[in-house]
């Protein structure tokens, strides 16, 4: 399956997932930090349709550190059901979000689908090739800092024949690492290894906000 094809993937099972929400879960936290369930599903939907001149623009008006929240008033009027409709109309990602093959897509709707569900507690397990898909690509993606939570650490999957770094070892599932590597806080503590420690205050020095 290529990047695409696991991007359109992941997000119709998030769309199916997300179908299935009470209007009360809609508006539960998540771990991105004082955004909902909609509103995290508001921020993915905010990319899918903006040219790159919109994206300059968008940059401009946000000061670029606020981007992601000027893209999120626009479509923060919009109800659950009216995303939901527009989620199942892009479940194939286009413009921004279709970017390196549909990479860019993957790896939001992956990390996001789990800010979601691991709040409201309930997990699911990630298809392996996707998992590991995304996992190759995060330690060097630059918008989501993991490089420096991770400098001079060896990660190593216990699901998945998967390890990156050196260094003092963190443990874990690929899920919990992947979302570790992302900021996430609260998901250390189902790390273990010498190095656990060490990502762990990293992390208490940031905010996890978005991808």
């Amino acid at each position: 399956m290529n990047l695409m094809d696991m991007a359109q993937a992941e997000r119709r099972d998030l769309a199916t997932f997300l179908a299935t929400l009470t209007p009360e879960q809609w508006q539960a936290p998540t771990l991105c930090t004082g955004w909902s369930v909609k509103d995290v599903v508001a921020h993915m939907l905010s990319y899918e349709e903006l040219t790159t001149f919109g994206l300059i623009k968008r940059f401009a008006k946000g000061r670029f550190f606020r981007a992601n929240e000027i893209g999120l008033d626009e479509y923060r009027p919009l109800g659950p059901e009216q995303l939901l409709d527009l989620l199942n109309h892009h479940l194939r990602p286009r413009g921004l979000t279709a970017g390196f093959g549909g990479l860019i897509a993957l790896v939001d709707g992956t990390i996001h689908h789990q800010d979601i569900r691991r709040p409201l507690g309930i997990p699911r397990d990630i298809p392996p090739e996707r998992l590991q898909r995304v996992l190759d690509s995060v330690p060097t993606n630059p918008r989501l800092g993991a490089r420096r939570r991770i400098r001079g650490l060896r990660l190593r999957a216990t699901d998945l024949d998967w390890s990156t770094g050196q260094g003092p070892e963190v443990i874990g599932t690929g899920e919990a690492l992947l979302m570790a590597m992302a900021g996430r806080r609260g998901v250390t503590p189902e790390l273990t290894g010498p190095g656990q420690s060490t990502l762990a205050a990293r992390i208490d020095r940031t905010t996890a906000h978005t991808t």
